[in-house]
Parts: C-alpha cells; sequence; structure tokens
C-alpha cells in the first residue's frame, strides 16, 4: 500500500524520518511531501535516502531553463490517485487551519484537496497554540469531514513550556494507520489459500487459450491477508506483478496445474478465495508442432478443464470458501446460482462491462453475496479497499457460520 507522508514546519519535523522507517518495515511504501517549513529544520535529501522516493517540495517545479513544466503542473492529481493514505506528520497549526478552510497554496494543501483516500493528522506545536479556540475548531472541523487526529502527546515541549502539543509517538501513529488501512492482526492464526490470474491452456508450442486477467485483485486480497496477520499461499497463473510481502507464491499455469497445487495445500488452510479467472474450457489435443496457416477454416475440439472451485467446496469441512464472478448480464442470478451451486460460503461479483471494474483495472465495482442471505454492494474503490472489504466481509461470515448448530453448517 501507498502512503504519502505530509511533513510541515516544525522542530519534530525531524521526527518523521524515524516514521518512515517504522512504515516501511510495515510494509508500506513512503512518498514523502514537505512543506516550505519543513526544509528548514529537515532536508529533502533525508526523506529521499529513507524512503527510496522522490520527495514533493513544490507544487510547480522549474526546468533548467527555469520555466514551470506542465507534469509538475499536474502531479498533485496523480499523487492523489495512487495514493492509499495521506498522512500528516507533523502538522503544525498552520497546516491545520489550512486544511480545514480549504486552503490549497502548496502541494500539501492541494493534494488534500485532490485525494479521496483516508486522512491521518497528527498535530505538534505549541502547547497554547494547541489549546488556542481557533485550532481546537479546526480540528473538529477536519474531525467532522472524516479526518481522523492523532492527539498530541503531553510533556516537556522545545519552547520550553510543559503541556499538550508533543508529536505523538511513531508508534501511536503507525497503529492508527493500520486501523485506517484495515492492517490490524485480525487474521492471526489464520492460513489463507488464495488462487489469482488466468491460466493458459496450450494450443500448440506457441499459440494457447487465455483471459484478460491481470491477477490484480487475487495480489491485493493476498497483499491484504497477508498484512492482517494471515499465513498466506497464493497460487498465481501467468501475471506481471510482483509477490507481496509475506506471501508464499506458487506459480502454475495451466487449469490443471492449479487444481494440483490448490489441492496439495487445501488441507492446511482455514479460508480459500478463488480469485483466479480459470479457463473454462482447452483443447482437447494439444499439437506437438505449430499449426500452420492455411485457407480452411480450422475447427479445434475443446473440453471443459477442471471446477476447482466445485471441487475443493465438496470437501470444506468447516473451511471457509469465497468465490469470485466476472459477469456480463444477470449478475446478481448469476452469482446467486453460483454460490448455491459451488457450495461457496460467499460469492464476489461484478460485472466486468461496467466502467471502472473488470479486468486489468485499479478498481473494481462488487457485490458481495453471502451464504446468509446478505448482498453488500461496493461502490467503486480502489481494488486494494475492495480486498479489505472482502476480508472483513469473510470474518463477519465466519462468525455468523460458527454460531450456527453443526448439522445446519455441514448441511450448507
Amino acid at each position: 500500500m501507498r502512503i504519502t507522508l505530509g511533513v510541515t514546519g516544525g522542530v519534530a519535523a525531524y521526527k518523521a524520518a524515524e516514521l518512515v522507517r517504522l512504515l516501511q518495515q510495515d510494509g508500506f511504501s513512503v512518498q514523502v511531501v514537505m512543506t516550505r517549513g519543513a526544509r528548514e529544520f529537515v532536508t529533502p535529501l533525508t526523506f529521499a535516502a529513507l524512503s527510496g522516493q522522490k520527495v514533493i517540495t513544490d507544487l510547480f517545479e522549474k526546468s533548467s531553463a527555469g520555466e514551470a513544466n506542465l507534469e509538475s503542473a499536474i502531479e498533485h492529481i496523480a499523487v492523489a490517485q495512487r495514493t492509499d493514505l495521506l498522512l500528516v506528520a507533523p502538522a503544525t497549526a498552520d497546516i491545520l487551519a489550512k486544511l480545514a478552510r480549504g486552503i490549497a497554496d502548496d502541494f500539501l494543501t492541494t493534494l488534500y484537496l485532490a485525494t479521496t483516500a483516508p486522512v491521518i493528522v497528527a498535530p505538534a506545536m505549541n502547547v497554547n497554540m494547541w489549546n488556542h479556540a481557533a485550532t481546537q475548531e479546526n480540528v473538529e472541523m477536519l474531525r467532522a469531514r472524516g479526518v481522523k487526529i492523532v492527539n498530541p502527546d503531553e510533556g516537556y515541549l522545545a519552547c520550553g513550556m510543559t503541556g499538550a502539543g508533543r508529536l505523538a509517538g511513531q508508534q501511536e501513529i503507525v497503529v492508527a494507520v493500520r486501523e485506517t488501512l484495515h492492517t490490524q492482526k485480525d487474521l492471526q492464526g489464520e492460513t489463507i489459500l488464495i488462487t489469482a490470474g488466468p491460466t493458459c491452456e496450450d494450443l500448440d508450442p506457441v499459440r494457447y487459450l487465455t483471459n484478460r486477467s491481470s491477477g490484480k485483485m487475487g495480489y491485493a486480497v493476498a497483499e491484504a491477508a497477508a498484512r492482517r496477520g494471515a499465513k498466506v499461499f497464493l497460487v498465481s497463473g501467468p501475471v506481471n506483478l510482483e509477490t507481496p510481502a509475506g506471501v508464499k507464491r506458487i506459480d502454475v499455469r495451466t487449469a490443471e496445474e492449479m487444481r494440483i497445487a490448490v489441492m496439495d495445500r487445501f488441507s492446511e488452510s482455514s479460508i480459500a478465495i478463488f480469485a483466479a479467472a480459470v479457463a473454462d474450457y482447452r483443447p482437447a489435443e494439444t499439437q506437438p508442432e505449430k499449426m500452420k496457416r492455411n485457407k480452411e477454416p480450422l475447427t479445434i475440439h475443446l473440453e471443459p478443464t477442471p471446477d476447482i472451485l466445485a471441487e475443493a467446496a465438496q470437501t470444506k469441512g468447516n473451511r471457509l470458501i469465497v468465490g469470485f464472478a466476472a459477469e456480463t448480464d444477470r449478475v446478481a442470478d448469476n452469482a446467486r446460482k453460483k454460490l448455491a451451486v459451488k457450495n461457496a460460503d460467499l460469492i464476489v461479483a461484478n460485472d466486468v462491462t461496467a466502467e471502472g471494474a473488470g479486468f486489468d483495472h485499479d478498481t473494481n465495482i462488487v457485490t458481495l453475496f453471502s451464504r446468509d442471505g446478505r448482498d453488500l454492494a461496493l461502490p467503486k474503490l480502489s481494488k486494494s479497499e475492495v480486498a479489505q472489504r472482502i476480508l472483513d466481509e469473510v470474518l463477519r461470515l465466519r462468525g455468523v457460520l460458527l454460531h450456527k448448530p453443526e448439522s445446519h453448517r455441514s448441511a450448507v
């Protein structure tokens, strides 16, 4: 997940360097945005070296000729769209006022208005500034808009006074980040088996049948599950994605290879999430040599591939099974049918023709159809956020099913 860290001008700015390190240890990618005041206390080079990323310092960067370039003029939009969370630490009284009043006169304040990601603010300032009615009014205004405020600690301040105003501890801020991004360890002790990506079914040595799956949704679920404390096995078809931190990845190519990999690890799992877009058919025969082009029509005989979800669900026992349904029509009817026929506990369904959903997008629009009759329609969200909502529903549903009588549970 990507965090944008806004550092503003105050003595506590140096503490943001340690915050970058702690966030990276938690697996987050951190990009730093510094205000002009922050650069009076810490150099951008410090954060660039720690984060390994460009540090943004100005709304309009100048070219070698001294002219503002177009790319920098819209960079705040790009950063706003790709970040999963905006964290401002330390936040001065000045930045609190600007955020509360919608003033956008530098990169950080402009980014705040442009992003739809959650926002966390950790104030740090003189005790009298913190207690001032104007500052408290700004804080309450931000809270009312959904901004999470990590209140400052009390203690000896750099100005020589004692009281509230010292930047909260870095670990407290990291905990707030975890909670906001649903990275609490609520899946500790679970072993989750996840499939992702497409499968490829060979016609001959150079041609194969496949689909448009990028694997992004399955990989987002694997990353989220690992962050939430689960042991994760990811059985992946051919994709161009990095393995999420803490995830054991098993690469496969065909539906049969995926079936074998799944069944080899199914007994170890407590939850199985089938997000892969497995080819439904494969050539009945694979030609040993490349088929030559000619003027005659070509007929290829296809046979069904193994139904991995249905096979696994036959022996699921107390495991919770999640399937995916990529549909182009009658989404709810098809998803409910699949939920029953496949003996699943949750189906994540979407209309792949909808704008912002489907294959190879960074966003998705899904409805979660649960065994207990609940239908949860989600708005367009990043696939990372969809992954978190799926895992939230898995935990809710597990609690519901475990509290049902055993005879009923085994019948579903």
